[in-house]
């Protein structure tokens, strides 16, 4: 099965496009960042600069690793959803399960070294950037020269590699045992967000001066949206229950996405996310600056450590989830050519059916907008009271206009681009090539 696995990958490449982008911007971000460790550990680094190397690596690598998970783990899902019927057609030609599940997982190793190897070098550019700007902001000294090393690749190989073999053997489960699978989401999405309110709560005890203020209310709003993103479909079915749209092409659209509700979680899922983090991030530490400005107070090295570490997170979220957005709308549309090629058959228009696909990624945007902003309000408001005396901190509606913006272009872009592209095939080949 591993030598299939091979010839697999070898021969149909573009099948594996969406989880090589993954694995290699995700090596390329976990790399980068573990260099800092390398860095760190070097000869004649001070004490100062050592802790906030290590501090930045340790935090954005924590992060980075997640995402990775996430990121791998949504291409591989669509992947395999899309190739059921050609895995259950080697069950019955008498592979075993155990047979499928090293193909898959070879498949996704394979995938993840070639990501990886292609990640090394700009992994390299992108650490020795990260110390330019620590040293710019002088959170580093200026004779401290970056170091690429053992922690950084072991770290980047490491992570990609169990991070796709673990994303191919969940997708797999969750094929075969959904009925479990979709029980022990809603015990976990409870528990989130049941962590997220607590978290959040907990911002009322410190006081405004005080350096864990933020650590909190951010806590809370991750755990929220990681809550609601566990309870995407749900969600999901929830407001499409109570949407009403006129038209032709509204009523498919509601229609399209309560059939593809589960298909359609891990897009909603990185929306929530995207939305909740960073929001919450970006507004907070522009109510901490103006604060500290306001105060005329300068700002300390951890301070100036928290605010950089605050900025590449976001970075990076957005980063991922342009990548995992793109990566799930280009393969969930391309699949779709059947479907397409039979409503034009039917007498819909390629300006129809266009239309459809608009609508369907503009309710995707805000069910994910919606969530994500209640999520990462349940920190912000905290947080604001007790820092500026204030509920909604004016530098919300900026931050919020920018990040929906993000959102609603790569969802909706991603989804019309791919559709016009698969719209290029004619109807009756479209319909013959995938029946």
């Amino acid at each position: 099965m591993l030598v299939l696995a091979l010839r697999s990958v070898r021969q149909r490449p573009g099948r594996f496009l969406a989880t090589l982008l993954s694995a290699f911007l995700g090596a390329a971000i976990v790399m980068a960042f573990n260099s800092l460790h390398d860095t760190a550990g070097a000869p004649d680094v001070d004490a100062v600069s050592s802790e906030t190397l290590r501090t930045a690596a340790g935090v954005v690598g924590g992060y980075g690793t997640l995402l990775v998970f996430f990121a791998v783990a949504s291409a591989l899902r669509v992947n395999v959803r899309q190739r059921a019927t050609e895995l259950e057609l080697l069950r019955c030609s008498g592979a075993t399960p155990g047979q499928i599940r090293r193909m898959v997982v070879g498949e996704a190793v394979t995938v993840a070294l070639v990501g990886t190897a292609a990640a090394v070098l700009p992994a390299v550019l992108g650490g020795r950037l990260l110390v330019e700007l620590f040293q710019d902001t002088g959170q580093v000294a200026a004779s401290v020269d970056h170091s690429f090393g053992a922690v950084a690749l072991s770290s980047g190989v490491g992570v990609t590699l169990v991070a796709s073999a673990g994303a191919a053997l969940l997708a797999l489960r969750r094929i075969a045992r959904r009925r479990r699978t979709v029980r022990r989401r809603s015990w976990l999405a409870w528990a989130a967000l049941a962590a997220g309110a607590v978290a959040a709560s907990s911002t009322f005890a410190f006081s405004a001066t005080d350096e864990m203020l933020m650590a909190f209310p951010a806590q809370g709003a991750i755990l929220l949206s990681v809550g609601f993103a566990l309870l995407a479909p749900r969600l999901l079915n929830g407001v499409l229950g109570r949407l009403a749209l006129g038209g032709a092409s509204g009523w498919l659209a509601v229609r399209n996405l309560r059939r593809r509700a589960g298909e359609l979680s891990g897009i909603l899922m990185a929306l929530i996310l995207f939305t909740a983090v960073s929001t919450a991030t970006l507004t907070m530490q522009a109510v901490e600056s103006d604060e500290v400005a306001a105060s005329g107070m300068v700002k300390s090295v951890d301070a100036k450590t928290l605010e950089t570490l605050n900025y590449t997170v976001v970075g990076i979220i957005v980063a991922f989830v342009c990548v995992m957005l793109v990566n799930s709308l280009y393969a969930a549309t391309t699949y779709r050519g059947r479907e397409f090629g039979q409503q034009r058959l039917a007498g819909a228009t390629p300006g129809q059916v266009l239309g459809v696909v608009g609508v369907e990624g503009l309710v995707l945007t805000v069910v994910g907008l919606l969530f994500g902003t209640l999520a990462a309000l349940a920190g912000i408001v905290p947080f604001t009271v007790v820092r500026g005396d204030a509920v909604l901190p004016g530098q919300l509606a900026g931050v919020w206009a920018a990040v929906a913006t993000v959102g609603a272009v790569a969802t909706v872009g991603t989804s019309l681009f791919t559709a016009r592209r698969v719209l290029r095939t004619p109807a009756v080949r479209a319909v013959g090539a995938s029946a």
